[in-house]
């Protein structure tokens, strides 16, 4: 029997301090509601759900410059239909003014309007959509994944020496205005098609987009999620564990003063 060294008493205590952080960490755990609150606790984890998490963060600007993309050609869109109305109604002038009963200023009244839609369809070929022509010449970048992948929409132009507007004639001549117009009708479907088929992928793009980001949030809260049921188990042991460490610690520095019966 010693007095100087309590090799039971040093055990217990070194024992009672792991219990007492593993219950801290439980306790960390329980309350933040992850598993990795300091690199130590998984560092490999923790290396791979912060890539992750980087990523989840791209995700969502990708989804956020989708939306701008699909807002920016349902726009168009809504353009190109009041394009395509104002044309059936200088078709319709066109027929008209082919009757051999109107006289020339029933003719000249017609050319007033017709003259009036042409120049409503080139003011629309100016708009634009927060700041970027909705009708330019140029082709607009979409941003199609978190890596930075891109791919372009296709211009929908009215302006210009190929646009809409162009195919009409400057003046109002019957002979060559229902060619012209029934070109210009032609020309404003095939680019609505086009624009119809841009939101529809990027309507599937934005949902694939969306998959992609539950998957990688599923991942990173497999790695980053405490499971509260498995931690609170873990919590009452270490609980127990610490308690009844610190009764046997105080048990052990009492196993010197044993030695002073043997000094009586």
């Amino acid at each position: 029997m010693v007095i100087n060294t309590n090799t039971a008493a040093n055990k217990g205590s070194r024992l009672l301090a792991e219990s007492t952080t593993r219950l801290q960490k439980s306790l960390t755990r329980l309350t933040s509601g992850s598993k990795i609150n300091s690199p130590e606790d998984d560092a490999a984890g923790l290396a791979v759900a912060t890539k992750m998490d980087a990523q989840l963060g791209r995700i969502s600007a990708v989804q956020n410059n989708l939306a701008s993309a699909t807002s920016f050609s349902q726009t168009q869109d809504g353009y190109l239909g009041k394009v395509s109305k104002a044309l059936d109604r200088m078709s319709e002038l066109a027929t008209l003014a082919t009757d051999g009963t109107k006289v020339t200023a029933d003719k000249e009244n017609y050319q007033t309007e017709f003259l009036a839609l042409q120049k409503y369809i080139s003011d629309i070929g100016q708009k634009d959509f927060n700041g970027v022509s909705l009708f330019a010449s140029a082709s607009l970048a979409v941003t199609l994944d978190s890596d930075g992948n891109t791919f372009s929409l296709s211009n929908a132009k009215v302006n210009g020496d190929t646009g809409v507007s162009a195919a009409l004639a400057t003046t109002f001549v019957v002979t060559s205005a229902l060619s012209t117009i029934q070109t210009a009708i032609t020309a404003v479907a095939t680019t609505r098609a086009g624009v119809g088929a841009q939101i529809q992928r990027l309507n599937m793009t934005g949902e694939q987009i969306a998959i992609l980001g539950e998957n990688l949030a599923s991942a990173v809260s497999r790695i980053k999620d405490v499971d509260v049921a498995e931690e609170s188990t873990q919590y009452s042991r270490f609980n127990i564990l610490v308690q009844s460490g610190t009764a046997m610690l105080a048990q052990a520095n009492m196993l010197p003063q044993s030695s002073l019966r043997l000094l009586q």
